[in-house]
């Protein structure tokens, strides 16, 4: 259950290392309050400042400067929204507060994919099967090689240039990620099932459609397609902004996974180090963790998934702390250094190959990869005695 640049804990250890993370997320528990609800209110009344300007630039604005702007605007609204917003009140961090308009299970944002399928699919299946292949689904989306673990196929070799596509069309991918297809096409998910997914979808998708490329262009008349334009164009943004930060969580090149062999019955103190070995952060400045949504701070998202996420940069040094204590890797980078090795591994994995140095996927159990270096010293050894 460990990094293989990590330190093997005793039951001790790692009792006492969950204990510490346990007692970190309780102090901040006991410390919510007042600065928490102000900050969330903050956000989402940018949202909604942000949103109306750049509606109202792009309705009576006719240079280029004001549509540029209007579209600005309207993609900062956007990504607020998703990703500061709707995700992380989805997950429970301010349920705490009894305001219905932040309640988790009935908060509906502003993306294609409905909230109900996002609260099943991403809170309880990836937050719970963190980067176990063949549980988490979430680890390349089902479409993406990411592993010598994962079985090649031809169509990988495409990988890299849809997931160019993949990238620009991201809130679709995650809306249709969510109706499971793969099982409808092998025949694992009957016709009832299928026909009671794809309702809320093309609920949903229809809602998003209408508001974007129907209402707001019909209300600016003569001005449709450029309204039309600046919205396709501030959600093209968004969902760009969105596949780059989401691909830095678990895709980076230090970042392991799982077999459910590995993680059969594991303790709370094992599933900690799941996260966190599953995980990378990025790092940057307050208003770049704002704009990500904190999942610039991935690691402390899995291990706190309900704890407000504006808070995670405090606990960030704590946490890291905890990690150096016990010799556990923290994979953490600037963004440019961890997209550019999700990037790399995306196209690496695309070829039949195995990892180069070892031949050993990346998620080997520890006593692989310890067998691995033992004979390779031997080796080693043994060619330096018959030079000699």
């Amino acid at each position: 259950m460990r990094h293989p640049s990590s330190r093997a804990l005793t039951p001790e250890q790692l009792e006492s290392f969950q204990n510490e993370l346990d007692d970190l997320r309780q102090q901040v528990v006991d410390d919510l309050g007042q600065r928490d609800l102000e900050h969330i209110r903050g956000v989402i009344n940018a949202v909604r400042y942000s949103e109306l300007a750049g509606r109202v630039l792009l309705h009576v604005s006719f240079t280029p400067l004001g549509v540029v702007a209007g579209v600005a605007c309207l993609s900062l609204s956007k990504i607020l929204e998703n990703m500061e917003v709707g995700h992380n009140v989805m997950h429970g961090q301010y349920d705490w507060t009894q305001d219905p308009a932040l309640n988790s299970k009935r908060y509906e944002w502003d993306i294609v994919c409905a909230g109900d399928a996002w609260r099943h699919y991403h809170n309880y299946e990836h937050h719970t099967f963190t980067n176990i292949l063949g549980k988490d689904r979430d680890f390349g989306y089902t479409i993406t090689r990411l592993t010598a673990e994962q079985p090649w196929r031809p169509v990988y070799l495409l990988q890299p240039v849809y997931n160019v596509v993949q990238a620009l069309t991201f809130e679709w991918g995650v809306a249709l990620f969510g109706l499971e297809l793969e099982r409808a096409v092998s025949g694992r998910m009957s016709r009832q099932e299928l026909v009671g997914r794809l309702k809320p979808f093309l609920r949903k998708a229809g809602r998003q459609l209408g508001k974007d490329y129907v209402l707001f262009p019909v209300l600016a008349g003569v001005g449709a397609p450029k309204v039309l334009a600046g919205n396709l164009a501030a959600n093209v943004i968004r969902n760009v902004w969105a596949y780059a930060i989401i691909s830095c969580g678990h895709f980076t090149a230090d970042t392991r996974v799982y077999t459910e062999e590995e993680t059969r019955n594991e303790s709370r103190g094992q599933w900690y180090l799941r996260q966190l070995h599953g995980s990378g952060n990025i790092e940057g400045s307050r208003g770049f963790y704002l704009l990500s949504g904190h999942l610039s701070h991935q690691i402390e998202h899995h291990l706190f998934p309900d704890i407000p996420a504006h808070r995670y940069p405090e606990m960030a040094p704590k946490v890291r702390a905890i990690c150096d204590k016990y010799g556990q890797h923290y994979n953490t980078g600037p963004f440019l250094r961890q997209f550019g090795s999700v990037l790399k591994r995306i196209v690496k994995y695309a070829l039949p190959i195995k990892d180069a140095k070892t031949d050993t996927p990346q998620s080997a159990p520890p006593s692989v990869l310890k067998s691995k270096t033992i004979v390779a010293r031997r080796t080693a050894r043994d060619k330096k005695l018959a030079v000699a």
